[in-house]
């Protein structure tokens, strides 16, 4: 199974009570457990989809109406848009709160795991000129390469010679997430990281050691930022926090799923 199967298959359902895609940010609001939850993904585009085209968002006008689980279930969808759609409905039925949650910073934890190490970072991230002064090598792999990024389509070549391999959530949209993890070396270090990351510990069963993701904690603010077209830092002020989960370690186990990850890929 998929990744994404695997995180529906453990969620609980709801009405859907609020959904804004906004220019950066995709946010829904439903109701589990007897609470209000929100849960944010990128808003991404497609670039088949314009005026007069197909549409990027099927049943646009009644989107409200779906179930949280239906709602969650767009994650499959080829549509980007659609996509994340999904991924917010299931970051929004994720519990509240799991044991393991810490504040460290994700930065700090692949500056830690590179250090004296190969590191691809799939994403450019904000963080990429500090990040590089602190590891061995660090690979930047982007859709859309500035300064000293790879194309992402490097990615074959890269990403087998990494220690390290930090992942943006936005690959859980695009669909891109299982064919990168396959490309990694057995043993190799991965992070996933950015406000859609789903904080779930079936991510572990999928080869990833660390998520580092966000926590929407007043809701309201966080809905009018993202219905104004906020960035994520602005929309951090209104109310996200940002948490990591640690696997504790490697078992046994976890070695052979690795090293068939790296057969698989080969």
């Amino acid at each position: 199974m998929s990744v994404i199967d695997d995180l529906l298959a453990t969620l609980p359902d709801g009405p859907v009570l609020e959904l804004c895609i906004g220019a950066f940010w995709t946010a829904v609001v439903v109701e589990a457990d007897g609470h209000r939850r929100c849960g944010l993904a990128s808003s991404l585009r497609d670039d088949d989809h314009h005026h007069g085209g197909g549409p990027a968002v099927r049943g646009a006008d009644s989107l409200a109406e779906r179930s949280a689980s239906e709602s969650a279930a767009l994650a499959r969808s080829d549509s980007v848009m659609e996509a994340a759609i999904g991924m917010a409905a299931i970051n929004a039925l994720l519990p509240p709160r799991q044991e393991g949650w810490t504040n460290i910073n994700a930065e700090e934890v692949i500056a830690e795991y590179g250090a004296g190490k190969r590191v691809a970072l799939v994403g450019h991230f904000p963080f990429v000129p500090r990040l590089r002064e602190r590891v061995g090598t660090l690979w930047v792999l982007e859709q859309q390469p500035r300064g000293r990024d790879l194309p992402a389509d490097a990615a074959s070549d890269v990403i087998p010679q990494a220690d390290v391999l930090a992942i943006t959530g936005t690959t859980l949209l695009n669909q891109t997430f299982d064919d990168l993890m396959d490309l990694r070396q057995p043993g190799a270090r991965v992070v996933v990281l950015g406000p859609s990351t789903p904080l779930s510990p079936v991510m572990y069963a999928h080869g990833v050691d660390l998520l580092a993701g966000a926590v929407v904690e007043d809701v309201d603010a966080v809905l009018r930022a993202v219905s104004q077209g906020a960035n994520f830092r602005q929309v951090r002020r209104h109310g996200v926090r940002l948490v990591t989960m640690q696997r504790r370690s490697r078992s046994s186990n976890d070695q052979q799923r690795d090293e068939n990850y790296g057969k698989a890929g080969a």
